[in-house]
């Protein structure tokens, strides 16, 4: 017997990076799990991947419905599907600030509001942000990046305010730079990928970047029943970026 026996999840996102390796830590722990992405393909057998856009409320409603059919319920949403940007506040145009938002922030608008009914019938249910360092802690050339996840946290909050009473715990993870696809991607287009790594690991007092798994790893604890007693959180996993301060190496 694990903690996530009997329990559903959905993972938005779940594609890929930190929401494949979401999915597939809880599945590993008990859980029946549907991965919602635009490209589900790689979330197979034990996973049930499912099409979805998190910018279409047609799209979500429909899958999230898809999931509490096919799986028995939901008792966990793992909001995580999420896209980046680059520049400071004058270098994106409108349609891009409109663009990152859609997914960043209404998309998880519309997938707990589509969840929320089946939330409401669990006995353990949670609801887990995928955040980020970007929220608390002000990166160079990420400025439209950072503003949707500072609402992010701050809709973590106002979430776990509202549905308390409810029994719906929500809390919020914030990753610092992670090892994944995404980033290797960002990496590759630019004109010195090793250069750019060696940047990204050294501002971590860790040395290194975060890995999808240790992510995944504090999505699942809070997502357990055995975190219980916690809501309205939001837990670093950034190597101790945000909150340490190391003296340089010289």
């Amino acid at each position: 017997m694990t903690e996530f026996d009997g329990l559903a999840a959905v993972v938005t996102g779940g594609g890929s990076g930190i929401g494949l390796a979401t999915a597939t830590l809880l599945a590993q722990r008990g859980a029946r799990v549907a991965c919602l992405d635009l490209d589900p393909a790689a979330a197979t057998d034990p996973l049930l991947g499912l099409t979805a856009d998190v910018r279409d409320d047609e799209s979500v409603r429909a899958a999230v419905d898809t999931a509490a059919e096919r799986l028995g319920g939901i008792d966990i949403l793992v909001n995580n599907a999420g896209i980046g940007a680059q520049g400071t506040v004058e270098d994106n145009p409108d349609e891009e600030w409109r663009r990152v938002f859609e997914v960043n922030v209404l998309g998880i608008v519309r997938t707990t509001r589509a969840a929320l009914p089946h939330l409401r019938a669990s006995r353990a249910a949670a609801v887990v942000n995928t955040c980020s360092i970007a929220a608390t802690a002000g990166l160079p050339n990420r400025a439209l990046y950072s503003a949707t996840k500072g609402a992010v946290l701050s809709l973590t909050m106002a979430m776990a305010t509202d549905h308390v009473a409810e029994g719906i715990r929500v809390n919020c993870v914030n990753p610092g730079t992670a090892d994944t696809p995404w980033v290797r991607r960002l990496l590759d287009a630019t004109d010195d990928p090793d250069g750019e790594l060696a940047a990204l690991r050294a501002r971590q007092p860790m040395g290194r970047l975060v890995s999808a798994a240790e992510v995944a790893a504090a999505i699942a604890y809070l997502a357990s029943p055995l975190a219980g007693a916690t809501t309205g959180t939001a837990l670093a996993v950034d190597g101790g970026m945000q909150g340490l301060r190391p003296r340089p190496k010289t």
